[in-house]
């Protein structure tokens, strides 16, 4: 393979077409990325999709890695030793490991050049370099509870075939480092910003990760399937699964009434209340019933007729064909490379689409002996008059959020945490999980408006002249039949920026159908892989729902970062179609003998003998063992025991060993030996974590009656802001008076609005107790 000097040519455009429609969003942002694993390789994708030019430092640990085929696309790779003489004009430095830092002249006790972002992604301890990038992911959802949450026949811990918690790490790392791009082109300041591997871990488990002093954690023994047995899994006549997505009352009487189950909704058990369906002494009679009638017919009958009478439904698909299915044509989401290393391949596509600031042309990694920057870094702006204040990057920006139930008002709440200022907009008979979705919807300021009424509509769209960011996760058709889709709102505010979430896009097959995060989880192959041969598993993340929310400000902050360099706003859109083919980047590369992506089983432990869960004295523990010979250090294995074992003898002598031990001791004789071990926290353990505590990332919510809830508080860190206060949950109309006042509206106005029923004013959110979505 020839290396070369390359000089980064910056995108052109045709003389006919205005640039300010065509520049792609990050157009002269300089990444300089020398980042290992996924994470940090996967945020470096995520700048180069919308335009960043991005140099990476080459690192032989991307040999083994198909994923690497994606997360270099739009990179020229050089030799590590020639990243020096990059930084000083580079707008974003990407690191993962503090060695590497320093080396770059950026050691992190000290703040980063003036101008400068830093984004700092480290790895889950990073001095064990024996460490591949999914074994770190599974150490840390061991570490931070996630692997502890999810559901299954034994309810021990289970590992997950996917690094979801990384890759999250890197959009939301990649959505940060934006933020902190649109404050430098604002200001001129840059700063450092560090999001570690728990901040990964929290923005993902976020519905979840909620822990009441005195309510039980849930209980994990339900099988793969989930909790709710008319949203889970069955199998039907010809051995083929499929996913049944009726929740709510709505659905659940289509498909009771089509499957002749209409009895189980009249038994005394249930008499016709909802919840008692999955009241752990209903639902295994529930699901056995359900699973009797599905077993009656093939899974193409059942998907049809479902499909028809309008109740949400979808195969059990695998991975493998996802990106040949015409929803993602329709999407974009297939982008075909003519990579240098593995000769023709297919990846999926980008995270969030922008109307005005996306990349025309993808094009694979190119290797070179040195590189040069584009041109050199300009000089930074001048700062504004009046200076933002706020403790975030995003200080002065307002957003208005009509999201519901959770993608929508999460993707909110992840820009709260940016620093903007978000209304959350409901009807006035408020969000449907307003109350139990408590966790996803924090530091907003909630408004009560009927937008059908005129004088509400009149109302809303006076804040929209007032706000940067609409924010939403309607239906197609729906922004439209409401006259606030972009061109509508735009006349309001001419550069606005309006972010739509949907659950498959506005066309294709698919287009026009409701998205449930675990249909798509199984349509996309999600639910297969992880099960392997065994029975599909629910991921009790709700993996695309959180996804499509970082995407969704990732897009957004992109999009800002268009307007502020004076290109105007525009329409940001991305789907948990989008969402599920990202967070399956790695695996759903193609190339011609390519390593065959890995599978889970029931109950997952692990991969092998080495490297898996182990239940101990006091719990469970992740070990990870290079070799049989380390287990014999470890003294985890019989001096004449060892590779002669076949895996599962191999599991029991190690298994034996280790139940005799405390998860202290199992990690002091791994770690001893040199291999790695953490013990399987559940999300109790880690909120009550002092030093997690101590630190911010974990908080204790007191809500107004004085009861309370731990949960995750600071998700990422700017060097240049305050941490910001403990985000609550707003009430129903508890900001309404203040935002249309705000927005301009005069008091006579407002209660004008109040009285007619066209607003809602209400009070703060008192405590709830539960613990969470899912």
């Amino acid at each position: 393979m020839s290396r070369t000097i390359l000089k980064i040519e910056r995108l052109t455009v045709d003389d006919t077409t205005q640039m300010t429609s065509e520049r792609p969003a990050l157009d002269g942002v300089r990444v300089l990325d020398a980042s290992r694993g996924v994470a940090g390789p996967l945020a470096g994708m995520a700048l180069g999709d919308y335009g960043a030019e991005v140099i990476r430092l080459d690192d032989p640990s991307d040999a083994d890695l198909p994923g690497s085929v994606a997360w270099h696309r739009n990179k020229t790779i050089i030799p590590r030793e020639r990243g020096s003489a990059l930084v000083a004009d580079a707008d974003l430095v990407l690191t993962t490991d503090a060695r590497t830092a320093a080396a770059l002249g950026l050691c992190l006790d000290d703040e980063p050049p003036a101008g400068l972002v830093h984004l700092h992604l480290p790895l889950w301890h990073d001095e064990q370099d024996g460490l591949d990038p999914y074994t770190r992911d599974r150490m840390v959802s061991a570490d931070f509870g996630a692997a502890r949450r999810q559901t299954s026949f034994s309810g021990g811990p289970v590992d997950e075939v996917y690094p979801f918690l990384s890759s999250m790490q890197g959009a939301w790392g990649a959505t940060c480092g934006i933020a902190a791009l649109v404050e430098k082109i604002r200001t001129g300041c840059g700063q450092r910003v560090v999001v570690d591997p728990l901040h990964g871990s929290m923005v993902t488990t976020i519905t979840t990760m909620l822990v009441s002093p005195t309510e039980p954690l849930p209980a994990t023994t339900v099988g793969p399937g989930g909790p709710n047995p008319t949203f889970g899994t069955y199998r039907c006549a010809d051995g083929e699964w499929l996913f049944l997505g009726a929740l709510g009352s709505k659905f659940q009487d289509i498909a009771f009434e089509h499957l002749g189950t209409t009895g189980i909704i009249v038994d005394p058990r249930i008499d016709g209340v909802r919840e008692r369906l999955y009241a752990p002494r209903n639902r295994d009679w529930v699901r056995a019933r359900l699973a009797e009638a599905f077993a009656r017919r093939t899974r193409a009958v059942w998907l049809e007729e479902l499909t028809a009478a309008g109740c949400p439904v979808s195969l059990v698909g695998d991975r493998d064909d996802w990106l040949d299915h015409p929803q993602v044509a329709a999407l974009g989401q297939r982008v075909e490379l003519e990579d240098p290393l593995v000769g023709d391949a297919v990846t999926g596509g980008v995270g969030a689409e922008l109307s005005r600031g996306g990349l025309r042309e993808h094009r694979a990694r190119i290797f070179a002996d040195n590189a040069e920057w584009a041109e050199p870094r300009a000089g930074l702006p001048a700062p504004l008059d009046a200076l933002p204040t706020g403790t975030g990057p995003l200080a002065g920006i307002k957003v208005a959020d009509l999201g519901t139930v959770l993608a929508g008002p999460y993707a909110g709440m992840l820009l709260a945490a940016l620093g903007a200022d978000v209304a959350k907009v409901e009807t006035v008979t408020g969000d449907e999980l307003r109350v139990r979705g408590y966790g996803i919807a924090r530091g907003q300021r909630g408004l009560g408006i009927n937008l059908r009424d005129p004088q509400g509509y009149d109302a809303f769209l006076r804040l929209v002249a007032a706000s940067d960011v609409v924010l939403d996760n309607y239906r197609p058709g729906v922004l439209e039949r409401l006259h606030i889709d972009h061109a509508t709102l735009a006349e309001c505010r001419p550069d606005i920026v309006t972010t739509s979430i949907t659950g498959y896009g506005a066309d294709g097959p698919l287009g026009s159908q409701p998205g449930y995060d675990p249909v798509v989880q199984a349509l996309t192959g999600i639910m297969k892989a992880q099960g392997g041969s065994a029975e599909p598993v629910f991921s009790t993340l709700a993996i695309n729902d959180v996804t499509v929310a970082c995407l969704a400000a990732l897009g957004t902050c992109a999009a800002l970062y268009q307007r502020a360099a004076g290109r105007g706003g525009q329409h940001v859109t991305s789907s948990l179609a989008v969402a599920a083919t990202f967070m399956q980047s790695g695996e759903l590369v193609r190339y011609a003998g390519r390593p065959a992506a890995e599978t889970g089983g029931r109950d997952f432990p692990g991969p092998g003998p080495l490297s898996r869960f182990y239940p101990c004295a006091d719990g469970w523990v992740r070990v990870h063992l290079h070799s049989a010979a380390q287990a014999v250090d470890a003294g985890l294995l019989p001096e004449v025991s060892g590779a002669e074992e076949g895996a599962d003898a191999l599991a029991q002598l190690i298994g034996t060993a280790i139940s005799a031990l405390t998860s202290a001791e199992t990690v002091a004789a791994v770690t001893g030996a040199g291999g790695a071990a953490v013990r399987a926290r559940d999300f109790r353990e880690v909120v009550n974590d002092p030093e997690l505590l101590a630190d911010g990332h974990v908080t204790e919510l007191v809500w107004p009656d004085g009861n309370s809830t731990f949960l995750p508080h600071r998700l990422v860190t700017f060097s240049g802001h305050p941490p910001y206060p403990v985000m609550r949950a707003t009430g129903h109309g508890e900001f309404s008076r203040e935002l249309l006042g705000e927005a301009g509206l005069s008091g006579a106005e407002i209660e004008e609005l109040i009285g007619a029923g066209v607003v809602v004013v209400g009070e703060p959110m008192h405590s709830v107790v539960g613990v969470g979505y899912r």
